[in-house]
């Protein structure tokens, strides 16, 4: 991959395991410059583990990850953080420090990261809250906030470094209807606006539906199907349907695969 292509992330033959349990087994991924993909799939697929696969928090035991047209195993440590720091992440749970307000804590990467003066760092920090209808909290604690204002305080802070690429560790859990429509209007607003590539791991369809320019549906250690919001809808796929469309009943089973229920319960074969 060429460092001038429209991919922006590559992923080739992905392999990674834990201990017996095979996560990924041939993966193949792209994401391209400009444009907001998310990654969807049922429960224990591996979106997170992909994220960290991503971001080299881990090393992938077979096939590359290429950004920027740069494999990530191959960097040493001072590069790793060089690329590290091209990356903003908004954090499932929001991750903010409760000790440090909402100013704070949105300048807390400006502040390790950077030599800019106390000045332009309250500039930068007051536009980051203001873009996300936040700017009047700046002095509010973090425990004053509601689950919505926490993830836009994070979406602040992970925008404030102006990264390349965007990160969203299911951002819609938890908010309630008002929040979270915030919340995707933000993540497609942002992506337009400051010119960046978004990522975003999510089980809420019908909301991941307003902003992806493309979805891949994990499952099975491969990718399941891929497309565009509508392609995956009218996909023929048991598995993509009973995903999108919520269903009990599929491929994807209600038990986990388990011995036989009259034989671990009685501790012989039943008769």
């Amino acid at each position: 991959m060429e460092a001038d292509s429209e991919n922006l992330i590559e992923i080739r033959d992905l392999m990674y395991s834990r201990g017996a349990r095979v996560i990924f087994k041939g993966l193949n991924l792209t994401i391209k410059r400009g444009e907001v993909t998310a990654f969807m799939g049922p429960s224990g697929t591996g979106k997170t583990t992909l994220l960290r696969l991503i971001t080299r928090q881990l090393i992938p035991q077979q096939g590359a990850i290429y950004v920027n047209g740069v494999d990530i195993a191959t960097l040493n440590q001072r590069k790793l953080y060089e690329l590290r720091q091209r990356f903003g992440m908004l954090f499932q749970n929001g991750a903010l420090l409760t000790d440090l307000n909402v100013f704070e804590n949105v300048a807390f990467p400006l502040r390790e990261h950077t030599k800019l003066t106390n000045r332009l760092i309250r500039h930068v920090v007051l536009t980051k809250l203001h873009a996300v209808g936040l700017r009047g909290a700046a002095d509010m604690s973090p425990t004053e906030l509601s689950g919505g204002m926490a993830r836009r305080v994070a979406l602040a802070r992970a925008m404030v470094m102006d990264p390349d690429i965007l990160i969203y560790d299911e951002p819609f859990v938890g908010l309630d209807p008002i929040s979270m429509g915030v919340i995707v209007r933000l993540v497609r607003r942002m992506n337009d606006a400051l010119g960046i590539t978004s990522i975003v791991v999510s089980h809420d369809v019908a909301e991941v539906s307003t902003v992806a320019d493309r979805s891949y549906l994990i499952s099975d250690g491969k990718v399941a199907a891929s497309g565009s919001p509508d392609e995956l809808q009218a996909a023929n796929s048991e598995l993509v349907r009973q995903f999108m469309h919520g269903m009990a009943d599929g491929p994807v089973a209600f038990h986990f695969d388990a011995p036989d229920y009259a034989e671990q319960l009685l501790g012989r074969d039943s008769e």
